[in-house]
Protein backbone atom coordinates (compact mmCIF):
# COMPACT_ATOMS: atom_id res chain seq x y z
CA UNK A 1 0.00 0.00 0.00
CA UNK A 2 1.49 3.40 -0.96
CA UNK A 3 2.56 5.61 1.95
CA UNK A 4 2.91 9.38 2.23
CA UNK A 5 5.93 10.99 3.83
CA UNK A 6 6.43 14.22 5.78
CA UNK A 7 10.07 15.31 5.90
CA UNK A 8 10.97 17.10 9.14
CA UNK A 9 14.09 19.27 9.45
CA UNK A 10 15.30 21.51 12.29
CA UNK A 11 17.44 24.54 11.49
CA UNK A 12 19.46 27.43 12.86
CA UNK A 13 21.40 29.57 10.39
CA UNK A 14 21.75 26.81 7.79
CA UNK A 15 21.85 28.85 4.58
CA UNK A 16 24.95 27.05 3.31
CA UNK A 17 23.39 23.58 3.74
CA UNK A 18 19.63 23.71 3.56
CA UNK A 19 19.18 24.05 -0.22
CA UNK A 20 21.15 20.83 -0.82
CA UNK A 21 19.02 19.01 1.75
CA UNK A 22 15.73 20.27 0.32
CA UNK A 23 16.80 19.57 -3.26
CA UNK A 24 17.48 15.93 -2.38
CA UNK A 25 13.93 15.53 -1.04
CA UNK A 26 12.37 16.37 -4.41
CA UNK A 27 9.99 13.55 -5.40
CA UNK A 28 10.34 11.80 -2.04
CA UNK A 29 8.63 14.04 0.52
CA UNK A 30 4.94 14.80 0.16
CA UNK A 31 5.52 17.81 2.39
CA UNK A 32 8.49 19.42 4.14
CA UNK A 33 8.29 20.74 7.69
CA UNK A 34 11.09 23.04 8.90
CA UNK A 35 11.33 23.95 12.59
CA UNK A 36 13.68 26.91 12.89
CA UNK A 37 15.26 28.40 16.02
CA UNK A 38 15.02 32.02 14.77
CA UNK A 39 17.76 32.02 12.14
CA UNK A 40 19.29 35.38 11.24
CA UNK A 41 20.57 34.36 7.81
CA UNK A 42 18.74 33.34 4.60
CA UNK A 43 17.49 30.00 5.96
CA UNK A 44 13.83 31.04 5.96
CA UNK A 45 13.78 32.49 2.46
CA UNK A 46 15.52 29.42 1.02
CA UNK A 47 13.05 27.08 2.72
CA UNK A 48 10.11 29.07 1.42
CA UNK A 49 11.55 28.97 -2.11
CA UNK A 50 11.32 25.17 -1.90
CA UNK A 51 7.75 25.27 -0.61
CA UNK A 52 8.52 24.10 2.92
CA UNK A 53 6.11 24.76 5.77
CA UNK A 54 8.23 26.96 8.02
CA UNK A 55 7.78 27.20 11.80
CA UNK A 56 9.84 29.22 14.26
CA UNK A 57 10.25 28.00 17.81
CA UNK A 58 12.71 28.78 20.60
CA UNK A 59 15.23 25.95 20.87
CA UNK A 60 14.65 23.76 23.91
CA UNK A 61 16.52 20.63 22.89
CA UNK A 62 17.08 18.62 19.71
CA UNK A 63 14.49 15.97 20.50
CA UNK A 64 11.90 18.54 21.52
CA UNK A 65 12.34 20.48 18.29
CA UNK A 66 12.07 17.34 16.19
CA UNK A 67 9.03 16.03 18.05
CA UNK A 68 7.36 19.41 17.58
CA UNK A 69 7.99 19.10 13.84
CA UNK A 70 6.33 15.68 13.89
CA UNK A 71 3.29 17.18 15.61
CA UNK A 72 2.90 19.60 12.69
CA UNK A 73 3.19 16.91 10.02
CA UNK A 74 0.22 15.88 7.89
CA UNK A 75 1.27 12.38 6.85
CA UNK A 76 1.76 9.06 8.67
CA UNK A 77 5.44 8.48 7.90
CA UNK A 78 8.20 10.83 9.05
CA UNK A 79 11.53 11.24 7.26
CA UNK A 80 13.75 13.10 9.70
CA UNK A 81 16.84 14.83 8.33
CA UNK A 82 19.30 17.39 9.62
CA UNK A 83 19.92 20.44 7.47
CA UNK A 84 23.48 19.29 6.74
CA UNK A 85 22.30 15.95 5.34
CA UNK A 86 21.15 14.90 1.86
CA UNK A 87 19.86 11.76 0.16
CA UNK A 88 21.94 9.99 -2.48
CA UNK A 89 20.27 8.86 -5.70
CA UNK A 90 20.54 5.22 -4.60
CA UNK A 91 18.84 6.00 -1.31
CA UNK A 92 16.14 8.02 -3.08
CA UNK A 93 15.43 5.07 -5.37
CA UNK A 94 14.95 2.77 -2.40
CA UNK A 95 12.77 5.34 -0.64
CA UNK A 96 10.56 5.45 -3.72
CA UNK A 97 10.20 1.69 -3.47
CA UNK A 98 9.14 2.09 0.16
CA UNK A 99 6.62 4.78 -0.79
CA UNK A 100 5.04 2.41 -3.28
CA UNK A 101 5.07 -0.78 -1.22
CA UNK A 102 6.31 -0.10 2.29
CA UNK A 103 5.75 -2.98 4.70
CA UNK A 104 7.74 -1.96 7.80
CA UNK A 105 7.24 0.47 10.68
CA UNK A 106 10.73 1.97 10.51
CA UNK A 107 13.72 2.11 8.18
CA UNK A 108 17.40 2.53 8.93
CA UNK A 109 19.98 3.99 6.57
CA UNK A 110 23.76 4.19 6.43
CA UNK A 111 25.20 7.68 6.89
CA UNK A 112 28.56 8.71 5.46
CA UNK A 113 30.31 11.86 6.64
CA UNK A 114 32.13 14.57 4.72
CA UNK A 115 34.74 16.18 6.96
CA UNK A 116 36.53 19.29 5.69
CA UNK A 117 35.92 18.13 2.11
CA UNK A 118 36.99 14.50 2.70
CA UNK A 119 34.68 11.47 2.91
CA UNK A 120 35.42 9.53 6.10
CA UNK A 121 35.12 5.74 5.96
CA UNK A 122 36.66 4.55 9.24
CA UNK A 123 37.14 5.45 12.89
CA UNK A 124 33.58 4.51 13.78
CA UNK A 125 32.15 7.17 11.45
CA UNK A 126 30.99 4.68 8.80
CA UNK A 127 28.61 3.02 8.54
CA UNK A 128 26.87 5.39 10.93
CA UNK A 129 23.49 3.65 10.89
CA UNK A 130 20.49 5.82 11.74
CA UNK A 131 16.76 5.15 11.91
CA UNK A 132 15.29 8.13 10.05
CA UNK A 133 12.06 6.96 8.37
CA UNK A 134 9.30 5.75 10.66
CA UNK A 135 5.60 5.47 11.30
CA UNK A 136 4.80 8.41 13.58
CA UNK A 137 2.31 6.29 15.55
CA UNK A 138 5.10 3.91 16.55
CA UNK A 139 8.17 6.11 16.91
CA UNK A 140 9.29 9.29 18.64
CA UNK A 141 12.54 11.08 19.40
CA UNK A 142 14.14 10.26 22.77
CA UNK A 143 14.45 12.93 25.45
CA UNK A 144 18.27 12.88 25.48
CA UNK A 145 19.98 16.27 25.49
CA UNK A 146 22.55 15.08 22.95
CA UNK A 147 22.86 12.10 20.57
CA UNK A 148 19.10 11.79 20.44
CA UNK A 149 17.58 8.83 18.61
CA UNK A 150 14.24 7.54 17.40
CA UNK A 151 12.65 5.11 19.85
CA UNK A 152 10.16 2.65 18.36
CA UNK A 153 7.41 0.85 20.24
CA UNK A 154 8.06 -2.77 21.17
CA UNK A 155 7.41 -5.17 18.33
CA UNK A 156 7.90 -2.64 15.54
CA UNK A 157 9.32 -4.06 12.31
CA UNK A 158 12.46 -2.31 11.04
CA UNK A 159 14.33 -2.73 7.75
CA UNK A 160 17.58 -1.39 6.26
CA UNK A 161 17.53 0.80 3.16
CA UNK A 162 20.01 0.72 0.30
CA UNK A 163 22.22 3.71 -0.39
CA UNK A 164 23.75 6.35 1.86
CA UNK A 165 22.64 9.45 3.68
CA UNK A 166 25.28 12.11 3.06
CA UNK A 167 26.31 14.10 6.13
CA UNK A 168 28.29 17.30 5.58
CA UNK A 169 29.65 17.57 9.11
CA UNK A 170 32.30 20.28 9.45
CA UNK A 171 33.80 22.66 6.92
CA UNK A 172 36.81 23.39 9.14
CA UNK A 173 38.64 21.94 12.14
CA UNK A 174 37.73 25.11 14.04
CA UNK A 175 34.02 24.31 13.60
CA UNK A 176 34.60 20.80 14.93
CA UNK A 177 36.32 22.12 18.06
CA UNK A 178 33.53 24.61 18.75
CA UNK A 179 30.81 22.00 18.30
CA UNK A 180 32.67 19.54 20.52
CA UNK A 181 32.68 22.15 23.27
CA UNK A 182 28.92 22.59 22.94
CA UNK A 183 28.15 18.87 22.77
CA UNK A 184 30.41 18.11 25.74
CA UNK A 185 28.38 20.59 27.78
CA UNK A 186 25.12 18.87 26.87
CA UNK A 187 26.63 15.44 27.54
CA UNK A 188 27.89 16.56 30.97
CA UNK A 189 24.45 17.90 31.83
CA UNK A 190 22.92 14.59 30.72
CA UNK A 191 25.27 12.62 32.99
CA UNK A 192 24.65 15.00 35.88
CA UNK A 193 20.90 14.65 35.44
CA UNK A 194 21.26 10.87 35.58
CA UNK A 195 23.25 11.08 38.82
CA UNK A 196 26.66 9.99 37.49
CA UNK A 197 28.99 9.56 40.47
CA UNK A 198 32.43 9.56 38.83
CA UNK A 199 34.11 12.37 36.94
CA UNK A 200 37.83 12.85 37.59
CA UNK A 201 38.97 9.22 37.05
CA UNK A 202 37.09 9.01 33.74
CA UNK A 203 38.49 12.39 32.69
CA UNK A 204 41.90 10.70 32.55
CA UNK A 205 41.08 7.18 31.40
CA UNK A 206 38.28 7.54 28.87
CA UNK A 207 39.89 10.05 26.46
CA UNK A 208 42.85 7.68 26.06
CA UNK A 209 40.71 4.61 25.49
CA UNK A 210 38.47 6.50 23.06
CA UNK A 211 41.45 7.62 20.95
CA UNK A 212 42.92 4.10 20.87
CA UNK A 213 39.56 2.59 19.95
CA UNK A 214 38.74 5.02 17.15
CA UNK A 215 42.19 5.58 15.68
CA UNK A 216 43.62 2.07 15.95
CA UNK A 217 40.91 -0.57 16.43
CA UNK A 218 38.35 1.21 14.24
CA UNK A 219 41.04 2.01 11.66
CA UNK A 220 40.78 5.80 11.83
CA UNK A 221 44.41 5.98 10.67
CA UNK A 222 43.26 4.82 7.23
CA UNK A 223 41.57 8.20 6.78
CA UNK A 224 44.97 9.89 6.98
CA UNK A 225 45.37 13.35 8.46
CA UNK A 226 41.66 13.89 8.95
CA UNK A 227 41.30 10.51 10.63
CA UNK A 228 43.89 11.55 13.21
CA UNK A 229 42.27 14.95 13.77
CA UNK A 230 38.83 13.40 14.26
CA UNK A 231 40.13 10.85 16.78
CA UNK A 232 42.08 13.55 18.62
CA UNK A 233 39.18 16.00 18.89
CA UNK A 234 36.79 13.21 19.88
CA UNK A 235 39.10 12.23 22.73
CA UNK A 236 39.39 15.88 23.74
CA UNK A 237 35.58 16.17 23.83
CA UNK A 238 35.40 13.15 26.14
CA UNK A 239 37.84 14.84 28.51
CA UNK A 240 35.77 18.04 28.42
CA UNK A 241 32.59 16.12 29.18
CA UNK A 242 33.96 14.70 32.43
CA UNK A 243 35.72 17.93 33.39
CA UNK A 244 32.40 19.74 33.04
CA UNK A 245 30.61 17.01 34.97
CA UNK A 246 33.12 17.49 37.79
CA UNK A 247 32.46 21.23 37.74
CA UNK A 248 28.71 20.64 37.89
CA UNK A 249 29.08 18.31 40.85
CA UNK A 250 31.18 20.90 42.66
CA UNK A 251 28.65 23.63 41.92
CA UNK A 252 31.28 25.80 40.24
CA UNK A 253 30.40 25.03 36.65
CA UNK A 254 32.02 27.25 33.98
CA UNK A 255 29.67 25.77 31.38
CA UNK A 256 28.68 27.81 28.35
CA UNK A 257 26.35 26.99 25.50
Amino acid sequence: MPIQISAVIITLNEERNIARCLESLWGIADEIIVVDSFSTDRTRSICEEYGARFFQRAFDGYSSQKNYGISQASYPYILSLDADEALTECLKKDLMRVKEQGTHDGYRMRRTANYCGTWIRHGGWYPDIKLRLFDRSKGTWSAHLVHEEVVMTEGSSIAMLKGNLLHYTYYSIHEHVLQSDRYSTLAAEELYRKGASQALPWMIVKPCTRFIRDYLFRLGFLDGFHGFIIARITAYAVMLKYAKLHALKKGTSPLTK
